[in-house]
């Protein structure tokens, strides 16, 4: 049996323009992301600085436009001033959110040049759980004052003469939190936001902020958080952030590959109450969102409570699977549907900790299912994403009703003369006869049908078997009279390429 499912896709349907910075993603100082991860001194692909060249290399390839830095719970205790200057005379700290030593090798200037290097932006946090306004905005002169003040030239002492030019900027991180070293209520991280932004904004007025929201949409805090930190801080931010996790605790795969749909409902809710703060100041002003960690994350709970104080211990190093990719396929067209509103997200984190790539300290690099379709959405979702109109037979789960066997989304890119049509076939048994109509845009050619599917979907790409569930060009898709069949097998990631011939 067949299941039979179509997608219109319109030209004129235009949703929205596709911010890069909806492929960011994110390096904390937690766990063997950055010591072991991006920075390992003496391996042998390290260059000149200590960084690995193995690793830069599989991030170029993502096209990764902006990764969250330094943190994640990490930052709520961090002082900055302890990773600049040099690395002989840095001390080491005792760090309270994962129960490590930090010893501060790597730091704000580091970091700056390995995102360099890798083709990235940065986005900056500032801690605002145990330090707040002076120490803020003394980061923003350092980072991005040319010289003349005395962080500017403090930071030229460094031996950086240009200035960084960070732009987008975290205003902390899950302050609700009860694991936050510093949590706040509403009212107390909003009116410390809101301070905080405005002397960053005077030390340098073209920065972008980011506000916390709620640490996910489980917390009790949920929704009043949001309402009330924009009530205090709407004027002088431009973001709101959010985080969700996804994980298969239960083994329940058809529940787990709805899980995007609860992202849909995240998203438009925490919309929805931005609009709300803006019909309720009469604003002309509209805050977009920034979902800065997402990711499937499946490790139970951290082992740091069982040997205090190691540096770089490992951390949450979960295996993902093919039924993993499919998840994290799901979100990011979830994430494409919703580009008029989210702006940036940052699947977290990037290297080692819960992280598509996954390195040995002194040995090799690997890469986890979950790469490939963050890799084809960051490398093939660049343009206008259209509406997409979708017909498919629904199922229910535990917890979701109506989940649509087809989740789909097309993005074109008018430069390239190229439509890229994004599906995910949730059926786990059938596969799917897929007819998708673009007639709108004339003939088109089919350039490539990439798939992933893999008969067992535990199956997992692992340091002894790097190669065991890849991608593969092997897709029916094929084009006539402007529309497209193709048959997408069962429990599978598709991305079909298309060219609009030129008339």
């Amino acid at each position: 049996m067949t299941i039979h499912a179509s997608l219109i896709v319109d030209k004129d349907f235009k949703l929205a323009e596709v911010d890069p910075r909806l492929y960011g993603s994110f390096i904390e100082h937690l766990g063997r992301a950055v010591y072991g991860g991006i920075y390992e001194p003496g391996h042998p692909s390290a260059d000149g600085d200590g960084f690995r060249t193995d690793v830069l290399e599989a991030v170029r390839a993502l096209n990764v436009p902006i990764i969250r830095y330094p943190g994640g719970n990490f930052v709520s205790g961090y002082n900055w001033e302890d990773g600049v200057g040099p690395k002989s005379e840095r001390k080491r700290s005792l760090e309270l959110a994962w129960w490590t030593t930090e010893t501060n090798q790597v730091g704000t200037n580091e970091f700056a040049e390995w995102a360099k290097l890798a083709g990235s932006e940065v986005m900056m946090a500032v801690n605002l759980g145990t330090r707040g306004i002076d120490a803020a905005r003394n980061l923003v002169e350092y980072c991005n004052h040319p010289s003349g003040s005395y962080w500017s030239d403090l930071r030229i002492s460094h031996g950086v003469q240009a200035p960084h030019g960070f732009k987008t900027w975290c205003l902390g991180n899950e302050m609700d939190g009860p694991w936050q070293i510093g949590a706040k209520t509403a009212a107390e991280y909003g009116r410390l936001a809101n301070e905080t932004a405005k002397a960053m904004r005077w030390a340098d007025p073209a920065v972008e902020l980011v506000a916390c929201g709620s640490s996910s949409s489980a917390m009790g805090t949920f929704a009043e958080w949001e309402a009330t930190v924009l009530d205090l801080t709407y004027d002088n931010v431009d973001f709101l952030s959010l985080h969700t996790y996804y994980n298969n605790h239960e083994g329940d795969t058809a529940n787990f590959l709805a899980r995007s749909l609860n992202l849909d409902q995240f998203i438009d809710s925490v919309a929805a109450i931005c609009d709300y703060i803006k019909a309720k100041k009469k604003s002309k002003k509209k805050i977009y969102l920034s979902l800065d960690e997402w990711n499937v994350w499946k490790s139970q709970g951290s082992s740091r409570a069982e040997q205090l104080w190691q540096i770089a211990p490992p951390e949450f190093e979960d295996v993902y699977t093919m039924e993993d990719a499919l998840v994290v396929g799901c979100c990011l067209i979830s994430l494409l549907k919703h580009a008029d509103r989210v702006k940036m997200a940052c699947i977290a984190q990037l290297v080692n900790t819960i992280a598509p790539i996954m390195t040995e300290n002194g040995g090799p690099l690997w890469l986890q299912t979950t790469y490939y379709p963050y890799m084809h959405a960051s490398l093939y979702g660049r343009g206008t994403v259209l509406h997409p109109l979708i017909s498919s037979p629904k199922y229910d789960s535990k917890d979701f009703t109506d989940v649509p066997y087809l989740e789909a989304v097309s993005v074109y890119n008018e430069e390239l003369s190229e439509i890229a049509v994004f599906a995910v076939n949730r059926h786990l048994s059938e596969g799917m006869e897929l007819a998708v109509d673009l007639r709108s845009f004339g003939e088109t050619e089919v350039i490539q049908h990439i798939v992933m599917d893999e008969e067992n979907l535990q199956a997992a790409n692992t340091k002894a078997n790097p190669g065991n569930v890849l991608p593969h060009d092997r897709g029916t898709a094929a084009a006539a009279d402007g529309r497209i069949t193709a048959l997408l097998s069962k429990a599978s990631w598709n991305v079909i390429r298309l060219r609009v011939k030129q008339k």
